[in-house]
């Protein structure tokens, strides 16, 4: 009876035999098939200094307006401020970039915001309609009839950035905003910077 380890001492010389009388039956196509096999690996799976691990895809960068107030001649003026957004993956993330610089205030003494300080950014979202926002309660507190256009044209014009003719519809503590302030602002929705510049003077 065999052995079955007989089976794993086949000598290295019947093997280099059988080999090349493989390779003389195949001609060329074994020749080429041996040679795929040992060949290098393909060029793509070398790693080269531009596929490093350690290499990170540029950052994305995008412009957007931040509008703020200044008084012009005697009169309140929306002015436009370009700041730069960095890896932001849509224009929500951009548009919520943008508030979150303008609920901080202005970092130049040339322009000023009406917008009271601690107003928070609740939620923000680019549906088909247009740009939904949620603010806090703070929004609505404080200040003349001035300083409540001036801060409803802020929010407006910052949230069409973007989009001029987007609408924008606003939200204070999750309910619309109806009427703004103790002067009964009314807020028609939704908002746009046309109909605003039609509907209020500043």
């Amino acid at each position: 009876m065999q052995n079955p380890q007989d089976t794993r001492r086949i000598p290295t010389s019947l093997i280099a035999g059988v080999s090349v009388a493989m390779l003389a039956a195949a001609g060329g196509g074994a020749w080429w098939a041996w040679n795929t096999i040992t060949a290098s690996p393909p060029q793509s799976e070398v790693p080269t200094l531009s596929q490093s691990p350690q290499d990170t895809p540029p950052a994305t960068e995008q412009k957007v307006q931040v509008y703020w107030v200044d008084a012009v001649n005697n009169q309140i003026e929306l002015v436009p401020s370009s700041i730069t957004v960095e890896n932001a993956d849509n224009p929500s993330e951009v548009l919520e970039m943008a508030f979150q610089q303008l609920l901080s205030g202005p970092e130049q003494q040339a322009v000023a915001s009406a917008i009271p300080e601690g107003t928070e950014l609740r939620n923000l979202s680019i549906k088909s309609d247009g740009v939904h926002l949620d603010l806090s309660e703070d929004f609505t507190t404080g200040g003349g009839s001035t300083s409540m256009q001036s801060r409803l044209g802020q929010i407006i014009y910052t949230a069409t950035s973007l989009d001029p003719d987007a609408q924008v519809w606003i939200d204070v503590e999750g309910k619309p905003l109806e009427v703004l302030g103790g002067e009964g602002l009314i807020v028609d929705q939704p908002m746009t910077r046309q109909n605003f510049e039609t509907n209020f003077q500043l």
